[in-house]
C-alpha cells in the first residue's frame, strides 16, 4: 500500500502517475527503438509520454518520444515540449499529414472517440476506423500496441470474472463496434504486412479527477443516490495502465495478441460503503444489481505481466482525499451504468 502517498495538486498527481515502475525500466534496458505516442492529447497520452521518457532517461539509454495529436488543448504542447517530448501537430484523418511523421519502430496507438454528442456516431466510426486504417498502412513495418476497449464484450454474469480474450462475444451500440472495428482494421493489416501488435483491451483506466471511482465517490460525497443496476467493474489506476502500455510492446505479435488490462472486479455497493467510511457520510442507493454486467476477467494479464500493483483501498483514499480538497475534476464521465452501448453526453 501507498500510505505514505498524497495529492496537493495536480501537478503531484501527474507526476507520481508517470512513474516508471521497475519492469518498464528494465524492458528499456533491452528494448530497441525510439517510440512515437498518437493521441496524445487524451487523458491517458501525456502521462504515458511523460512515463516512457523517464523510464528511457533511468534505464540509462537513449530514446527520442514523440507525441502526435491534434493538440487543441494549447496549453498541452509546451508543457510536453519543456519535460523532453517531441510534439507534431497531426490530423491522423489525413493521409498526407501522416506520411510527414517519422518512421518510428514503436508506436502506442491511443487515437479514438468514445463520447460523441447525439447525431454524430458517423464521426466515432471515422475515427475509430478510418484512423486506424490510415496509420496501420503507414507503418507496416512498426511494432504496435493499440488501445482498445472492454467495452466490446457484452454484458456477462456477474458471479463470473467476467470475458477472457478468448471467449465470444457480440458488442453492444455503436461505440463498442467501432471500437471492435477498430481492433479488426489493425488485425488485418498485421496479418498482411506481418505487423506486430497487441490489442490493449482497457477496462476504466481511472485518476483522482475521472472514472468509476472518482464517480461513485463524487455521489457519495454529495450525499447523491448511487444507482446499483450496473453493481459491478473493472477498473486500474491510471499509472498501472501506462506501465503495462509501454512493457506491452514486447508482447506485440502476429497474428496480434490481446490482452484484457484491468484491475479485480469490483462490487458498486461496497467501494461507496468504503468511500462512506473515509467520508464519513452514510452512502445512499437505488435500484437492486442486476445479475450482469460489463466486465474482463485479467488472469491472462496478471500471468503475463503481473497484477496491477496499486490497490482499490489506496485508490478509494486517495479520490476521498481529493473530493475533500475540492480538487479539480476533468468532467468526462465514463457512463459505467450504461447497458445499451449508447455512451454520450448530452449538450
Amino acid at each position: 500500500m501507498h500510505t505514505d502517498i498524497t495529492f496537493g495538486n495536480e501537478d503531484d498527481l501527474d507526476e507520481f502517475m508517470s512513474t516508471p515502475q521497475a519492469g518498464t525500466v528494465e524492458m528499456m534496458q533491452r528494448f530497441d527503438g525510439d517510440i512515437m505516442i498518437l493521441g496524445i492529447g487524451g487523458k491517458m497520452g501525456p502521462t504515458l509520454g511523460c512515463t516512457a521518457l523517464k523510464a528511457a532517461r533511468e534505464a540509462g539509454v537513449s530514446k527520442k518520444v514523440y507525441g502526435v495529436s491534434r493538440f487543441s488543448d494549447e496549453t498541452l504542447r509546451p508543457r510536453l515540449e519543456n519535460f523532453g517530448i517531441t510534439c507534431i501537430p497531426c490530423d491522423l484523418l489525413e493521409p498526407d499529414e501522416i506520411e510527414k511523421l517519422p518512421d518510428v519502430k514503436n508506436i502506442v496507438f491511443m487515437a479514438g472517440r468514445k463520447f460523441g454528442q447525439v447525431g454524430s456516431d458517423y464521426l466515432t466510426w471515422a475515427l475509430n476506423t478510418i484512423v486506424p486504417a490510415n496509420v496501420a498502412r503507414s507503418f507496416a513495418e512498426s511494432r504496435f500496441v493499440v488501445f482498445s476497449t472492454g467495452s466490446i464484450y457484452d454484458l456477462w454474469p456477474t458471479d463470473t470474472e467476467g470475458p477472457s480474450e478468448a471467449d465470444t462475444f457480440t458488442s453492444i451500440g455503436e461505440y463498442a463496434n467501432s471500437c471492435l472495428g477498430r481492433e479488426r482494421i489493425f488485425e488485418h493489416y498485421s496479418r498482411k504486412n506481418g505487423t506486430k501488435t497487441l490489442l490493449f483491451r482497457l477496462n476504466y483506466s481511472i485518476d483522482l479527477r475521472y472514472g468509476v471511482l472518482y464517480e461513485i465517490g463524487r455521489r457519495v460525497f454529495g450525499e447523491e443516490p448511487i444507482e446499483l443496476a450496473m453493481g459491478h467493474a473493472n477498473v486500474i489506476w491510471q499509472g498501472d495502465a501506462n506501465n503495462f502500455a509501454l512493457r506491452c510492446l514486447e508482447l506485440a505479435a502476429n497474428p496480434p495478441e490481446i490482452l484484457n488490462v484491468t484491475g479485480d472486479k469490483i462490487r458498486v455497493r461496497d467501494v461507496a460503503e468504503s468511500f462512506g467510511k473515509v467520508l464519513g457520510k452514510k452512502p445512499l442507493f437505488t435500484g437492486g444489481e442486476d445479475p450482469k454486467a460489463f466486465l474482463s476477467n485479467n488472469a491472462k494479464l496478471k500471468r503475463l505481466l503481473g497484477a496491477p500493483p496499486t490497490g482499490l483501498d489506496d485508490m478509494i483514499r486517495w479520490i476521498a482525499e481529493w473530493l475533500e480538497r475540492g480538487g479539480k475534476t476533468l468532467n468526462k464521465p465514463t457512463h459505467y451504468q450504461t447497458k445499451d452501448g449508447r455512451f454520450l453526453d448530452e449538450e
